[in-house]
């Protein structure tokens, strides 16, 4: 199927087979028949494999990078199928911190330090990746976050905050469709957000943030978030809670968002209402700075 996607956009007469292999591949991959495995050091050479290779959001660089991702205040927890036993479908990498991360660089420095284990009172999801193009419409994720806030509830119960620290993968993308900002470039923001960090006090970034907060806040596609980060955490019941400005200054944050990260928040006691309120009327819930921002 991952093959076949490819092939839709000059094949659309294939769009009957795909929808065929989607309505089977829910079945095959009914969320009753996953396992849910915590993923460390001494799991299979095969598994860890795969992990490596299936990280889509911030590329593991061989195994030094990968044991630094596992080790202390550190977890990854994947869904896998009983035929395929050593094959993820889906895996959350996980960082407990002392406070809401705002850069991706400590989480996954292979130096930095980790937070001593009495100040840890945060859950960080920060890379969640689906394994096979094939199985593209088939969820996932949603079963995962709340299963692995169950996991990580019973080992570390006095971390009471779940947020995410996640990327704005179509910001750049909207804003240079937009007429109004054309005298923004674009380039030179990513040379001032690499140059200059978190110092945001060039009021270019005033304009940058705000359009942010307005693109994740309210642009839509089909009638959800335009954003897919957006679309998926906020469709489980996330709150829209905090912007990062140099978050992430690889090459990839840059070129995607400027460097912006966002953090969404978790709350626990509001995740259905949120989400009821996101599906059925398109409402997002946001944090007051992030709606000011946006109007």
């Amino acid at each position: 199927r991952g093959r076949l996607l490819q092939l839709l956009p000059e094949h659309p007469e294939l769009k009957r087979v795909d929808t065929d292999l989607k309505h089977q591949f829910v079945s095959w991959f009914n969320r009753g028949f996953l396992e849910l495995r915590a993923i460390n050091w001494n799991s299979p050479a095969a598994v860890l494999e795969r992990i490596i290779h299936y990280e889509s959001v911030h590329a593991i660089q061989g195994w030094d990078d990968l044991r630094s991702r596992l080790r202390e205040n550190r977890l990854c927890f994947a869904f896998f199928h009983p035929a395929m036993p050593d094959d993820p479908l889906v895996f959350v990498e996980v960082a407990l911190t002392s406070g809401i991360p705002t850069a991706i660089a400590p989480l996954i420095d292979k130096t930095a330090e980790p937070d001593d284990a009495k100040d840890l009172d945060t859950v960080v999801f920060y890379s969640i990746s689906n394994c096979h193009p094939g199985l593209a419409g088939v969820s996932f994720g949603n079963f995962l976050i709340k299963q692995v806030v169950e996991e990580v509830g019973k080992r570390y119960p006095y971390a009471k905050r779940y947020v995410t620290l996640s990327p704005v993968p179509g910001f750049c993308q909207w804003l240079s469709s937009q007429s109004e900002v054309a005298d923004l470039d674009i380039h030179e923001l990513r040379t001032l957000a690499k140059v200059h960090g978190t110092d945001t006090t060039d009021p270019r970034w005033e304009v940058v943030l705000a359009l942010c907060a307005k693109y994740l806040a309210e642009e839509r596609s089909g009638g959800l978030a335009r954003d897919p980060v957006a679309r998926f955490h906020l469709g489980n019941g996330a709150i829209l809670d905090r912007l990062n400005p140099a978050g992430n200054l690889s090459a990839r944050g840059l070129d995607e968002a400027l460097g912006l990260m966002v953090n969404y928040r978790y709350d626990l006691s509001k995740v259905e209402e949120n989400h009821e309120a996101y599906v059925n009327d398109g409402v997002v819930t946001a944090s007051k700075p992030i709606s000011d921002l946006a109007k």
